[in-house]
């Protein structure tokens, strides 16, 4: 434990991000995140620090995007803000006219965060990014997802010299397909999934566990529909003792989604927004033991607001340390 706060962004420029009040991922989302965590910051006062972040460059976004993908993000951006409509970028991914400059800032923020972590100058962080990106590959936008955080956040440390080995914790409903494809032949990024299955994007299976030199460092554990708190808390303790034992991370990134809440409009999983307070938990306990604490979590899916924010609520909370 250390003296150091936890970081918390929420980017000004991804509440902009509007593919439509009637679209899951609608722009209540992030007020209700704010407004959950404003309630909590008497409990964690002094521990807890909001600060600004960056925009990112496309040189940093495109270690993981080429240019041509990026290229018809932004157009497909520019577009909408042309014709007042959401304009789609790939499969159910709806932009607007702001959808592009959130992009840059949910991703600027992120990689602001993890320089401050790798700096020692924040304990871990949370940042609040949107649109989602554990969907995305590197040249494919989908499930609401047209860039991939997580990744460029990865491969922004890796080209920094700030970690050659770096984790991802996947807790999001949907299988991160992006992510995964991302990163399956390589053997310095360790993927671990717990997801409904089957699902969508339809991907996911235990047995996808890594290609070529990667093989190994890809572990998915699906979860039925309507699977109990406890058994899903098993599955949870069971994989992350696995990742440990088979990887050891520089540094720890989560892909928190909070949509296998019992309730959510696109998930059929039972979890309570106290069960992330414990598995983030749970990670800090790894990042502790492998990589002096370093663990950064970027929002990607949760459709019920108020309860999504309950749950970022409950993983910033245990980020920062409290019970």
């Amino acid at each position: 434990m250390t003296d150091r706060a936890t970081g918390l962004f929420i980017p000004a420029a991804a509440a902009l991000h509007d593919p439509g009040w009637g679209h899951p991922e609608h722009q209540g989302r992030l007020p209700a995140l704010a407004d959950a965590v404003g309630r909590a910051l008497p409990l964690l006062h002094g521990r807890v620090e909001q600060l600004e972040g960056r925009l990112a460059t496309l040189e940093e976004l495109s270690r993981v995007h080429p240019p041509v993908h990026l290229e018809r993000v932004h157009e497909a951006s520019a577009r909408a803000g042309e014709t007042g409509n959401p304009v789609l970028a790939g499969e159910e991914v709806p932009l607007s006219g702001a959808s592009w400059e959130a992009i840059l800032g949910s991703a600027g923020c992120a990689l602001e965060a993890s320089e401050r972590i790798a700096a020692g100058r924040l304990r871990n962080a949370f940042v609040a990014t949107r649109p989602p990106g554990h969907h995305a590959s590197a040249e494919r936008a989908m499930g609401f997802c047209p860039v991939n955080h997580v990744a460029v956040v990865a491969r922004h440390l890796q080209a920094s010299g700030a970690a050659e080995r770096v984790a991802i914790v996947d807790w999001d409903v949907h299988h991160g397909n992006g992510t995964q494809d991302i990163f399956y032949e390589d053997p310095s990024v360790f993927y671990l999934s717990l997801h409904q299955w089957p699902f969508y994007p339809g991907t996911g299976g235990e047995d996808e566990r890594g290609a070529g030199r990667g093989r190994g460092t890809t572990l998915n554990v699906p979860i039925g529909a309507g699977t109990s708190r406890e058994v899903y808390a098993e599955a949870f303790a069971g994989a992350l003792q696995e990742a440990e034992r088979s990887f050891t991370p520089d540094f720890i990134l989560i892909s928190a989604g909070f949509d296998a809440l019992a309730g959510d409009p696109l998930g059929g999983l039972l979890l309570e927004p106290e069960d992330f307070h414990a598995f983030a938990r749970s990670v800090m306990g790894w990042a502790g033991r492998g990589c002096a604490g370093r663990v950064l979590a970027l929002l990607e899916g949760g459709y019920e607001p108020v309860r999504t924010g309950m749950a970022a609520v409950g993983t910033l909370t245990a980020l920062a340390g409290r019970a």
